[in-house]
């Protein structure tokens, strides 16, 4: 009996210690996200906005945004060119797809490939997740969010909304972003992650 509730014991600090980790893990991205845009040669703001920003506005972090998704690699993708705010368009390539589920209900969405951005130094294995839901246009961004990862090292892979951040035009017209593609539109409120610029 002492055997078996060391045992539960254990696995209980286990869990906690890897829930602590992931919560502490999007605390830490929207910190460095803050610092990042505070840092006048990194941030996207205008000059005006600079001088007064002080933080973004995040939603909670929320754990039920933490998910799990099957990963599936898509083969024989064709390189397209992805639709920005501008005339630009940057080739990407359709690298495969997650499926995921929230509140009981199943969802997915494509992850793609920056081309030219894949043969930079550090970036190989880098990955562009944007998304849409039901929340752009009220309390989040109207055009969408993005978020960043990397090759995934098996089937199974974590999608953290909470590390959901906007576009650069969101902040300032002077950049070039892509547009969320209309098959990763979500049809439920995301609510995670940076939420609409406020004036």
């Amino acid at each position: 009996m002492k055997k078996y509730f060391l045992i539960i014991t254990i696995l209980f600090f286990i869990i906690s210690y890897a829930q602590d980790k992931k919560v502490e893990s999007s605390q830490e991205f929207q910190n460095n996200l803050n610092k990042e845009y505070a840092d006048i040669k990194e941030s996207p703001f205008t000059e005006e906005d600079f001088k007064v920003f002080k933080t973004l506005d995040f939603y909670p972090i929320n754990e039920q945004f933490i998910v799990e998704a099957k990963f599936v690699r898509t083969k024989k993708e064709k390189v397209f060119e992805m639709k920005t705010s501008t005339t630009r368009l940057p080739k990407y390539k359709k690298y495969g797809e997650l499926f995921f589920v929230i509140d009981g209900r199943n969802f997915k969405l494509n992850i793609y490939q920056n081309i030219d951005l894949s043969k930079k130094e550090g970036y190989k294995d880098y990955l562009f997740l944007p998304f849409s839901d039901l929340t752009c246009g009220k309390e989040s961004y109207i055009g969408g969010r993005y978020i960043d990862m990397r090759f995934p090292k098996s089937e199974m892979v974590i999608i953290d909304f909470n590390k959901a951040y906007n576009p650069y035009c969101a902040y300032n017209h002077k950049y070039s972003c892509p547009i969320v593609p209309l098959e990763n539109d979500l049809h439920i409120e995301i609510l995670a992650g940076v939420k609409k610029f406020q004036d």
